[in-house]
C-alpha cells in the first residue's frame, strides 16, 4: 500500500511539472492522497506514541516546504500539513469529552484552519481522514463520492478529483488485495523520507531542464 502510494503521488507530480498538458499523468496520481489519508488513520491505530508521532509528521512537513514551494512556485503548505492537521483532529475527537457541543466545536475549528491556511487539499484532505476514521467502512464510498461531488461543484473545474474514488474502491472491496500489499511495507527511512525528497529531486530536475532549453 505504501509502494503505490508513493508511485502514485510521483507519477502525479511528475505530470505536473513535466507533462502539464496530458492530464493521465494526474488520473493515475489522485489514487495516492486517499491512500496516504488512510495509512494516516492506520498509523494513528497503531503507533505507541501519538506524541512523536505528530512530531515526525511535522518535521517532515517543515523539511518538505521549501522543496514544495520551489517545485509548484507556490506559498501553499505541503499535504504532510494536511495529515499533520488531520492527525491532531481526529486525536482531539478522541481525548475530547464525548459532549456532542465539544466534537463540533473540535470539527468546527479544523474546519476553519483549513479554509484560513493554504494547503495541499484543504478542507478535502481534512474531511476524507475523518471519513476513513470515523465512518464504517461500508460507507467510505458513499461518503467519498458525495465530498467528491460537493467540492468538484464548489471548485468548478476539479473534475479530475473524481478519479480518486478507485482508491476507496480498492480499500472496501479488495480487501485481499489490500492484505497483501500491507504486508510489502516499504523501509521506514524510505517512507518517510520520500515527500520531501522526491520533491527536491524533481526540482533540481526542473531546474536543469529550464536552463538546457
Amino acid at each position: 500500500m505504501q509502494l503505490i502510494a508513493m508511485l502514485t503521488m510521483l507519477i502525479d507530480h511528475i505530470g505536473v511539472v513535466f507533462f502539464p498538458e496530458d492530464s493521465s499523468w494526474r488520473i493515475i496520481g489522485r489514487l495516492a492522497f486517499p491512500l496516504y489519508a488512510y495509512l494516516l488513520v492506520q498509523g494513528y491505530h497503531r503507533t505507541r506514541n501519538i506524541k512523536k508521532y505528530m512530531v515526525r509528521l511535522s518535521l517532515l512537513a517543515i523539511i518538505a516546504q521549501l522543496p514544495f514551494s520551489l517545485l509548484f512556485s507556490t506559498w501553499e503548505l505541503n499535504a504532510i500539513v494536511t495529515l499533520w492537521v488531520g492527525l491532531l483532529t481526529i486525536y482531539a475527537l478522541d481525548v475530547a469529552p464525548r459532549r456532542v457541543e465539544w466534537k463540533f466545536a473540535i470539527v468546527a475549528g479544523a474546519v476553519f484552519v483549513s479554509l484560513l491556511i493554504p494547503f495541499d487539499y484543504g478542507i478535502y484532505g481534512l474531511l476524507l481522514i475523518l471519513i476513513y476514521r470515523y465512518a464504517p467502512q461500508k460507507l467510505w464510498l458513499v461518503w467519498h463520492l458525495a465530498l467528491n461531488i460537493i467540492i468538484g461543484l464548489l471548485l468548478f473545474g476539479w473534475v479530475i478529483q473524481q478519479f480518486s474514488i478507485f482508491s476507496t474502491i480498492l480499500l472496501v472491496y479488495m480487501p485481499l488485495v489490500v492484505n497483501q500489499l500491507e504486508k510489502s511495507s516499504v523501509p521506514r527511512w524510505l517512507w518517510r523520507s520520500f515527500y520531501p525528497a522526491h520533491l527536491a529531486v524533481l526540482w533540481v530536475l526542473q531546474q536543469v531542464m529550464l536552463h538546457l532549453l
